[in-house]
């Protein structure tokens, strides 16, 4: 027992899935240069085996995700909160618009995972070859799907999204009467998080297969791909982190960039180290309150960011990362694919409020774009494997926006204590939470 306690430690369990990282490439280049056979079959089949567990989930984690986020949010409706929640999410929106369009121009720019192309499937290469959306109409006609449980059964993962709001939003309007059902979802998620949850605790191996297999078939040229993804996240993170959010504090908040990140940066350090937002909410909300914001709103805008403001994990990197698997796989986005980025960027999060994590948002977005589940699975597992080193600045970017949110509308609302925000930051600040939990 106390080998699984330490194993599931975020900082352990990271290590373990980079070390797994460096030895599948290790076994791989050993397994091409030697021409070793029965080595590229028992890396493949490991890897086949883990993308198949993650294929799995693909599915029932959107509907249940989604059913659930936009149930949850009838909580927001108090009328105490109404207008400032409605303020709060207008700006949580914004800056998630911004940061999305980020993510977009440095990946089309970039063109991380361009050079070297995975070979999907035969499934999926026929479901990709028979989607065509570079139009209004055929994005309309794969959308909406002719039959309820056929979106289900053949894994037609955008039909699925659709079906999910559909249903979410008839369960948010009927409120009581919906209860019962909204309940058997909320059971249903946890089960699949749950599953998901064991699954992710395979990763390690499913990475040793998964780039063993790449190192195999591609050689050491598979290496560039994942480099050009951990700089592009890395580049559109710290611009939203160190331009986008001092231009709002500026202009928006008459808040000095210097003195927001003097009186934030222990919270913002200590999310990029602990990789957790949740760990971070004690450390955030006292940031808040040192720069003035009204002490009670604070307590509510903050833990509110946590589970709806993560620019760093809902919007730059699942932008980045589609358009990487989407080069990586040899798929020509079209322009209302890249609408479903944006659009799912600004409203996914909140749609799936309590329930985003870089996992639920980046599948969400691989569906919105009509992606088969075998790339999804497949897709997902290849950047599984640098999820450690991308969640850090992931995790500071979410923070620092859970942080700047409440700052530029208590400056509107006449909720921010200019005489709290020039002063010397308080001690309690510098005190880290205990023991950090996985974002």
């Amino acid at each position: 027992m106390s080998f699984v306690r330490s194993y599931t430690k975020p900082k352990v369990f990271g290590i373990t899935v980079l070390a797994a990282l460096v030895l599948g490439a290790l076994a791989g280049y050993v397994a091409q240069s030697t021409d070793q056979a029965w080595l590229i079959t028992a890396l493949g089949t490991i890897g086949d085996a883990f993308t198949s567990l993650l294929q799995l989930t693909v599915i029932p984690l959107v509907f249940t995700a989604i059913v659930v986020g936009i149930t949850s949010l009838r909580r927001l409706g108090t009328s105490r909160a109404a207008r400032l929640g409605g303020k709060t999410l207008l700006w949580f929106a914004i800056t998630s618009l911004i940061a999305v369009l980020i993510g977009l121009a440095i990946a089309l720019v970039f063109k991380p995972g361009a050079g070297v192309q995975v070979e999907p499937s035969q499934a999926a290469v026929e479901k990709l070859a028979a989607r065509d959306q570079g139009s209004w109409s055929t994005l309309l006609e794969t959308l909406i799907p002719s039959n309820l449980f056929s979106a289900f059964t053949e894994g037609e993962v955008l039909q699925v999204v659709f079906i999910s709001v559909l249903v979410g939003f008839a369960a948010y309007a009927l409120g009581e009467k919906a209860a019962p059902f909204v309940s058997l979802t909320r059971s249903a998620f946890d089960l699949i998080q749950k599953i998901v949850g064991w699954i992710v605790l395979l990763a390690p191996i499913g990475v040793f297969g998964l780039i063993g297999t790449a190192f195999a078939t591609y050689g050491n040229s598979f290496v560039g791909p994942l480099f050009s993804l951990i700089a592009s996240v890395y580049g559109g993170s710290l611009l939203v982190l160190f331009v986008v959010y001092p231009l709002l504090l500026r202009f928006v908040g008459r808040v000095s960039p210097v003195t927001f990140f003097g009186k934030a940066w222990t919270a913002i350090q200590f999310a990029f180290v602990s990789r957790s937002s949740g760990a971070t909410l004690p450390l955030s909300r006292q940031a808040a309150a040192n720069l003035g914001v009204d002490a009670d709103y604070a307590s509510f805008a903050v833990p509110l960011g946590t589970t709806t403001k993560m620019d760093g994990c809902a919007a730059v990197y699942p932008a980045i990362a589609t358009v990487f698997i989407a080069n990586l796989f040899g798929v020509q986005l079209g322009l209302w694919q890249y609408v479903a980025i944006v659009a799912v960027a600004v409203f996914g999060a909140l749609a799936t409020a309590g329930t985003t994590g870089w996992f639920t948002m980046l599948t969400l977005t691989l569906g919105a774009v009509n992606m088969p589940p075998e790339v999804i699975a497949t897709g997902v597992a290849v950047v599984y494997a640098i999820d450690p080193i991308l969640d850090m600045v992931r995790t500071a970017t979410n923070v620092t926006g859970q942080i700047t949110v409440p700052v530029l509308v208590a400056r509107t609302e006449g909720l921010l204590d200019d005489e709290v925000l020039n002063a010397p930051a308080e001690p309690s600040l510098r005190t880290a939470p205990s023991t950090p939990v996985p974002a």
